[in-house]
Order: structure tokens, then sequence, then C-alpha cells
């Protein structure tokens, strides 16, 4: 790599560093003073050295943002340095509440109780404080309901880069029994 890129990869990494959150590919391609395809190219650079020494730390890709974060088999020893104490695991109606955002956002609460069947206001509000979930703006109907839809966290959390992702739903069908 020529030695002016090392220079902006080195910067790449302060950024990241500095920031602690996502931060978007345009931005880090402004703040180089490079095109977005070569910011693309320097930080997967930077995440492949990551890989290869098999460091405490990562570069982490969530749709166009980029992030450096602690592996996760480094946790542990985190937690324990900085006196954290472990999240609550999320409960299986907010999985459920997760999973019909994920697949067909944006949405609207009123689509998520109709495939849940139940009412989903305390969940969906307990998913968007945690940041899981986020507005993303309102429906052009009446009453101009709110849509939902999931953040970077989410990907964060659930270790994908985009919501490509996900799994297929296909593989999940149960196959319809037949009556006796």
């Amino acid at each position: 790599m020529p030695k002016g890129m090392d220079e902006k990869k080195a910067a790449a990494e302060a950024v990241l560093f500095a920031s602690g959150e996502p931060v978007a590919l345009s931005r880090i391609a402004d703040a180089l003073d490079v095109s977005q395809e070569t910011a693309q190219e320097l930080l997967e650079s930077l995440r492949q050295e990551y890989d290869g020494r098999n460091s405490g730390l990562q570069i982490r890709r969530l749709e166009r943002q980029y992030q450096m974060c602690a592996r996760p088999s480094c946790e542990e020893a985190v937690r324990r340095a900085l006196d954290l104490r472990r999240n609550a695991p999320l409960s299986p109606a907010a999985m459920e509440v997760l999973a019909v955002v994920a697949y067909n956002q944006p949405v609207t609460k009123a689509f998520v109780e109709q495939i849940r069947g139940v009412d989903c206001s305390g969940v969906l509000a307990n998913l968007l404080a945690k940041g899981l979930v986020e507005e993303r703006g309102r429906l052009e109907l009446p009453g101009r309901p709110l849509l939902y839809g999931t953040t970077a966290d989410f990907l964060r959390c659930v270790g994908l880069s985009s919501l490509e992702e996900l799994p297929d739903l296909a593989g999940f069908a149960q196959e319809e029994e037949p009556l006796a």
C-alpha cells in the first residue's frame, strides 16, 4: 500500500477508535478526503489486519457504517475490568417483535400486533429504550401511525453486517401435517 494510503488507514483507525460509535462510510471518506470506494478498501484492509493478528479489538461493518469494538471472546474480561453488569436477555416476546420488525421494516405497531396477535406497546417501548428499534417516520394513512425499523445496534447485537445476512425465512417454514 502506498505511503499516503498507510497514513489514511491510520487516520481511519483513529477516527473509529475516537468515535466509539458506528461511523458512516461517507463521513470517513470525507474526513480522509478519498472516495467512498477507497475508504471502504482501507477499512476492509484494516479489518483484515485486526482479524489476522487475533487482536482483542475488531472492526465491524454495519450496513454502510464501521465501528471499532472489543471481540466477543474478550467480553468477560472487559466486563470485569469495567465492572459492567451483564444485560438481561431479551424476552421471547421481544425476540418475536424484533424478528417481525427486522424482516418487514418499516412496520407499524398495528402490523406487529396483527402478526403476533397481542398488544406489543410495552415490548416495543422496551426495544426503543434499548436502541434496538427506532422510529422511521410516519405512514401516510389516517392517524399517521409511526413506522419502526431496526438500528445499527440491532445488527451489532445479533452479529450481522447488514439485514441481507438475516436467515431466509423459507428455511423456518413448518410443514403442514395432514389431517387424519
